[in-house]
């Protein structure tokens, strides 16, 4: 089987992004060949942190796509890095101009990916305040990838060790999470769960815990209502279009059994309620995926380092991790309808 081809943007660049990219190439072999999204000069700067860091030619995306070269840098992207900064900004601190460039190189990932010249796309750490410098209003990279797909709904899932955590809410205040919990929108979450563990996981029949908002999921409406008027109804909702979805059940009891292999998945109802577990069992190889996209997006599970970006001690191990889920998810071969 031939190797499948992998855009990888690096990240912001002031942070450990070109760092880990250039050692994953170093690792290699790698399962797939990778199309690196970035700017060589950052690239270059961090060339000396990684001993064994392989040449990484510029080359225009068609003319790699038509090789069988292991791995390049596309021509586009470092333009594109190029038009956002003048000149590189200093390692270790937010930059408007290194987030213009690491928003551009979403975008071309995004472009890469929704044309099919790739078959997956993997991303670095970005810096949602030195996208804020920039002028960006963006939350993080899973808004940005819906808009660039033309999606009106996706899901983010950390995938790690036994868990996968899917998210209702992401980047939001936790004061807000109640007001944005919907029946329609958790319902929604769950055939996007349920349709994507069939489609790029292979689970063919899955089951997904679903958490309650509330201590004890709202202990009979002693501790809010929640659950009674928004989780259950949504759940409900799932299991009459046909989807192995129970709950809300209490956080802390439908995590540890997803872990035991009870569930296959379980959907969070907001980031800090279902992430840290996740990175708990898998504190170096949890991956995040975007969920709902026509296209396999993941990346790594941390973010941009400043405080450690120059040293030569970022470990590529949620990168790899990364790499290697985005190619058995672009391998896989079912073919399941996506809810509409």
């Amino acid at each position: 089987m031939s190797r499948p081809v992998v855009a990888l943007t690096v990240g912001d660049p002031c942070g450990i992004g070109p760092e880990i990219a250039l050692r994953l190439l170093a690792d290699g072999p790698l399962p797939a060949r990778v199309l690196v999204v970035g700017d060589a000069r950052a690239l270059d700067r961090d060339r000396a942190l990684v001993p064994g860091a392989p040449p990484l030619p510029v080359q225009a995306a068609d003319g790699f796509l038509a090789s069988d070269a292991p791995f390049a840098l596309d021509e586009e992207a470092d333009a594109a890095g190029r038009a956002a900064m003048a000149t590189l900004p200093p390692l270790g601190a937010p930059a408007g101009s290194a987030g213009r460039a690491s928003y551009a190189w979403v975008v071309r990932g995004a472009t890469l990916s929704r044309s099919g010249a790739v078959d997956a796309l993997v991303t670095g750490p970005v810096h949602k305040g030195a996208w804020g410098l920039a002028g960006i209003d963006a939350p993080g990279h899973t808004e940005v990838l819906a808009a660039q797909a033309g999606v009106p709904r996706v899901v983010m899932m950390l995938a790690g060790g036994p868990l996968r955590v899917a998210l209702s809410t992401i980047h939001v205040p936790l004061a807000r999470v109640p007001s944005l919990l919907s029946v329609d929108g958790i319902a929604a979450d769950l055939a996007i769960l349920h349709a994507d563990l069939r489609a790029r996981f292979g689970v063919a029949s899955p089951r997904i815990g679903v958490c309650g908002l509330n201590p004890h999921a709202g202990e009979g409406g002693r501790f809010g209502d929640d659950e009674a008027r928004v989780v259950a109804p949504a759940v409900a909702r799932a299991r009459a279009a046909g989807i192995d979805a129970s709950g809300p059940w209490p956080a802390d009891a439908v995590i540890p059994r997803a872990a035991a292999g009870d569930f296959d998945a379980v959907l969070a109802l907001y980031h800090d309620q279902g992430l840290p577990a996740v990175k708990t069992l898998s504190p170096r190889g949890a991956v995040n995926v975007t969920l709902g996209l026509p296209f396999v997006r993941t990346s790594v599970d941390h973010g941009t380092a400043f405080d450690r970006a120059g040293r030569g001690t970022a470990t590529a191990a949620s990168l790899h991790a990364a790499l290697a889920l985005a190619v058995a998810m672009s391998r896989s071969t079912r073919d399941v309808p996506r809810p509409t």
